[in-house]
C-alpha cells in the first residue's frame, strides 16, 4: 500500500511540494520547491504526476537541501526511463553518455526508485558498517552458505560454532576470518519464521507463530486487509412516492482489519451481486468528501485508498471475472476465506451485529428473530425509504461508530487507533495517510460489471440495445491481430441505468460514455430489461428486439403504477370502513344509553342515528379571522 507520509514529493495543483508535516487526517504542511514557501492545504488538493508517488519518510529532505538538490537531480536523469513502456537497454545507455553516469548507477538508481515509489530513495544513504571494514564477497558468501548448510538445521548448533565453522573455510581459502559479532548480526536479520521452520519444524511455526482464533494474518496496518461482506438489513423500508412497505434492503459493508474502521458500504434492494461488491469497493476506496457534503453532514469520514489484500467469503458473487479483472488492474489481492477457518472473519460478522442492534431502534424493524420481534408489526410501523436508511446509517458511522470505544480492541475507538497508525506513537513509526486515486471515475468504472463486444456499423449491440457515438468508428470492423477475428472491446455499465455504457479506449485508456443509438428510450434497469425478455421467452414464436423490449418496460411500469394506486385506493377504503364501523358502534352506544335514559324519563325524545347525518354538519359562518377577545 501506498502512503502520504513527511518527506514525500507531492504536486499541489502545478506546484511541486515536499510533505513536511501532515496534521490531524485531513490536512498537511508542504513546502513549494521553486519559492521554498511553507502552506498548510487539504490532502484531497494534493497529488501525484504520472511517475511521482510516496513511502517511507526522509528526514534528509527537511534538513539539507544541498543534498536534496542532488537527490532531485538523480531523479530527473532517470526520470524518461520510468516514463518508458517499453525501456531497452539502449535507452539506459542514451540516458547515461547523456549524464555522465554509469550504465550500472542509472539500473542502481532505477531499482531504489522502483523499489520504494518515493524520490527520497535515491538520496545517498549513510553506510551502515560506517567505522568499520566491510566484506569482500567471498567471505560474505561464505557466511551464506554455512548460515543456510550449518546453522539451519534441525541440529541447532549455536551462533559460536557457526563462526568456527566460518572461520575453518576461510582460512583453508586464504581469506580472512570475519569477526563474532559480524556472525551474530547475520544470524540476528535471519526471518523469524524461516529460522523456525528450518531448526525447529513446521509444527513449531503453526504453534508459535500463526494467528489464534480471534486474530487475522497481515492486518497490521490501515488498508492491509479489507474485509467485505453482505447482509439483509433487520428493517423493512418504503417506496419514495406512496411510502408503502417494499421491502427489506441488503447492506454491504468493507471494515478496515488493523483500525475496524467501516471504509465503504453499499445499501441496495437486490440480492447480492458482483456489482455490490464492486460499488461497495469502490466506496472504500475513494475520498468521502463531496459525498458526505452531498447529503449535508460535516464530520469526516478519513480512511480512504487502496487496500492491498480484500478478504470475502466463498459466495460466488465475490467469484465471478469482473471483481478478479478490476482487482487485477489495480493491483489488489482477492483472498477467499479457508473453510472451517473461524478467526478468518469475525471483524465483519460483529460490525453486522452491532448495526442490527442500532436498526432495531428504527420503527419498521424486523429484529433479529421471531421470539425478539414478539407481535410488533415492521410493515405497518415502516417509515424509512432507502435513501433515508442510508443517511441514517452514514450518520451513524461518522458520528457514533468511529469515535465510540470497542471492547473488541482495548476499549479505543476506531478513529483513534487510526490516528495512531497515521501519526505514530512512541512506540511504533507512522505509516502515514494513504494517498488518493488520481482518477476517480476510471476507478469506480473499474469496479462495475462489463461485457467484451465488436463494434459494428450500427454501433455496439448490449442485451438488444444499440448504443452508439462517433468515438467508435475508428473501432469498426477491426480485427484481433492475433486471432484474425474481430476484436472486441470492453463496455463497461451500471445495472440500475443502463441508458448508457462506458468504453475503454484501447488508445487512452479511459472511459467513454456511450447513449443509446435511438435517443428517444426512456432510462431503464437491467432488471426491467431481463424481466421483458423472461416474459417474451414464453413465447416461442417472439421475436425479442429493441423495441419490443422498451414496450414491455413501458406497460411493466403502467401496471406497477396502477397496482401501487390500487393498493392506495384499498387501503383508503379499509380506513374509511374501519371508521365508519368505529362510527356505528359509537352510534349503538348512545342509542343503548338514551332507551335507559327514556325508560327513566319519558319526556326525552328518542335520538336516532339519522340525527347524526354528516350531511347536517355546517362550519362555523360567524367567526370572524384575525380577531378574538380575552
Amino acid at each position: 500500500m501506498k502512503t502520504l507520509v513527511p518527506g514525500q514529493l507531492v504536486y499541489r495543483h502545478t506546484d511541486a511540494a515536499v510533505l513536511i508535516e501532515i496534521k490531524g487526517l485531513t490536512e498537511a504542511i508542504v513546502r513549494i520547491l521553486e519559492t521554498g514557501a511553507t502552506e498548510l492545504v487539504r490532502v484531497s488538493d494534493l497529488s501525484l504526476n504520472l511517475l511521482s508517488t510516496k513511502s517511507a519518510k526522509s528526514p534528509l529532505l527537511l534538513s539539507k537541501s544541498e543534498e536534496w538538490n542532488k537527490t532531485v537531480s538523480r531523479f530527473e536523469i532517470i526520470r524518461p526511463l520510468l516514463n518508458s513502456k517499453g525501456r531497452v537497454a539502449e535507452d539506459v545507455k542514451k540516458v547515461a553518455d547523456a549524464s555522465g553516469v554509469s550504465v550500472p548507477t542509472i539500473y542502481r538508481w532505477l531499482k531504489k526508485y522502483n523499489d520504494k515509489e518515493l524520490v527520497s530513495s535515491l538520496a545517498r544513504a549513510e553506510r551502515a558498517d560506517k567505522g568499520g571494514r566491510r566484506l569482500n564477497e567471498e567471505v560474505e558468501y561464505i557466511i551464506q552458505d554455512k548460515i543456510k548448510n550449518f546453522y539451519l538445521t534441525k541440529e541447532r548448533p549455536k551462533v559460536p560454532n557457526l563462526c568456527n565453522e566460518i572461520s575453518v573455510v576461510c582460512r583453508a581459502a586464504g581469506l580472512p576470518s570475519p569477526h563474532l559479532n559480524t556472525i551474530y548480526f547475520r544470524v540476528k536479520n535471519i526471518d523469524k519464521e524461516t529460522l523456525t521452520r528450518e531448526r525447529y519444524g513446521s509444527e513449531k511455526v503453526r504453534d508459535d507463530l500463526t494467528p489464534h482464533r480471534g486474530s487475522f494474518p497481515g492486518g497490521d496496518y490501515p488498508n492491509a486487509v479489507v474485509q467485505i461482506d453482505h447482509t439483509p438489513m433487520d428493517i423493512i423500508i418504503v417506496d419514495e412516492t406512496h411510502r408503502l412497505p417494499i421491502g427489506r434492503p441488503y447492506l454491504t459493508i468493507a471494515i478496515d482489519v488493523a483500525t475496524k474502521m467501516l471504509t465503504g458500504f453499499y445499501l441496495t434492494l437486490d440480492n447480492p451481486s458482483a456489482m455490490s461488491a464492486g460499488l461497495c469497493i469502490a466506496h472504500a476506496v475513494l475520498r468521502k468528501e463531496t459525498w458526505l457534503a452531498k447529503r449535508d453532514i460535516l464530520a469526516d469520514w478519513p480512511i480512504y485508498g487502496k487496500m492491498t489484500k480484500i478478504h470475502v467469503d466463498n459466495a460466488k458473487e465475490f467469484q465471478g471475472s469482473m471483481l478478479k479483472r478490476a482487482c487485477d488492474q489495480h493491483n489488489i489481492i482477492l483472498e477467499f476465506r479457508p473453510r472451517k477457518q473461524p478467526n478468518y472473519g469475525p471483524h465483519v460478522e460483529r460490525a453486522f451485529r452491532t448495526f442490527m442492534q442500532e436498526t432495531h431502534t428504527i420503527p419498521g424493524t424486523t429484529f433479529s428473530n421471531v421470539k425478539s420481534k414478539m407481535k410488533y408489526d415492521s410493515e405497518s410501523r415502516a417509515c424509512m425509504t432507502l435513501e433515508e436508511l442510508e443517511l441514517w446509517f452514514t450518520v451513524f458511522i461518522v458520528y457514533r461508530y468511529h469515535h465510540k470505544a470497542h471492547a473488541g480492541i482495548n476499549d479505543v475507538p476506531p478513529i483513534n487507533i487510526y490516528n495512531n497508525f497515521v501519526h505514530g506513537t512512541e512506540t511504533q513509526l507512522g505509516v502515514g495517510l494513504p494517498f488518493p486515486v488520481q482518477d476517480e471515475e476510471t476507478f469506480r468504472l473499474d469496479f462495475t460489471p462489463y461485457v467484451e463486444r465488436t463494434v459494428q456499423q450500427s454501433g455496439v449491440l448490449i442485451n438488444y440495445i444499440n448504443y452508439y457515438s462517433p468515438v467508435l468508428r475508428k473501432w469498426i470492423g477491426v480485427t484481433d491481430p492475433l486471432s484474425k477475428k474481430s476484436r472486441k472491446f470492453v463496455f463497461a455499465y451500471d445495472p440500475r441505468d443502463i441508458s448508457s455504457v462506458h468504453f475503454l479506449d484501447p488508445d487512452t485508456h479511459t472511459y467513454v460514455q456511450i447513449p443509446y443509438l435511438n435517443s428517444a428510450h426512456a432510462a431503464i434497469s437491467l432488471w426491467e430489461l431481463r424481466a421483458v425478455v423472461k416474459k417474451e421467452k414464453e413465447n416461442p414464436h417472439a421475436h425479442i428486439n429493441e423495441d419490443m423490449i422498451f414496450k414491455g418496460v413501458k406497460i411493466m411500469r403502467n401496471m406497477i403504477d396502477e397496482a401501487i394506486e390500487r393498493t392506495r385506493l384499498a387501503k383508503q377504503r379499509r380506513s374509511s370502513e374501519k371508521r365508519s364501523l368505529r362510527r356505528k358502534e359509537k352510534m349503538k352506544h348512545w342509542s343503548v344509553v338514551q332507551q335507559k335514559r327514556a325508560a327513566m324519563n319519558p319526556s326525552i325524545d328518542k335520538i336516532s342515528e339519522s340525527d347524526f347525518s354528516e350531511d347536517d354538519i355546517k362550519p362555523f359562518d360567524n367567526i370572524e379571522v384575525g380577531k378574538f377577545s380575552r
